[in-house]
């Protein structure tokens, strides 16, 4: 940690500290109101991605997540506005549709970074297996 970083903490609100950012915790709760209103179909598919967002999106920077469920929930409700199906919207694979939604946002998880590690690993044995 940086000296700047050690200022910065020491002046945040003991009870941002303990609690975490209110502003944040408004923002999910109002995220989950507009899900909440959203027809069936679709809040039974944006509460689906937003399942596997958790897993793989990025979970260690609270203000990332709440912007890209923001934005999700954006896309449920003009999806919804312009008659767009579900599986019109997610495609036929959920997986890669959350994928590239997810690629959209930096940071990710332990999954997420895992994977990238093991590419790095898997380059770095095929250059060295290269040198020999």
């Amino acid at each position: 940690m940086q000296i700047n970083e050690k200022v910065k903490a020491t002046e945040m609100p003991w009870i941002t500290k303990v609690v975490g950012d209110f502003g944040d915790k408004k923002k999910w709760r109002e995220y989950k109101a507009r899900v909440k209103a959203l027809p069936a179909g679709y809040r039974e598919a944006a509460n689906g991605l937003e399942r596997y967002f958790m897993y793989f999106g990025p979970n260690e920077d609270g203000s990332l997540l709440i912007q890209l469920v923001t934005d999700f929930a954006d896309l449920m409700e003009q999806s919804v506005a312009d008659g767009t199906t579900v599986r019109q919207l997610v495609g036929e694979d959920p997986v890669e549709f959350a994928e590239q939604f997810l690629a959209n946002y930096d940071g990710g998880s332990f999954v997420r970074k895992e994977r990238a590690r093991l590419a790095a690993s898997i380059d770095k044995a095929v250059v060295e297996e290269g040198a020999s």
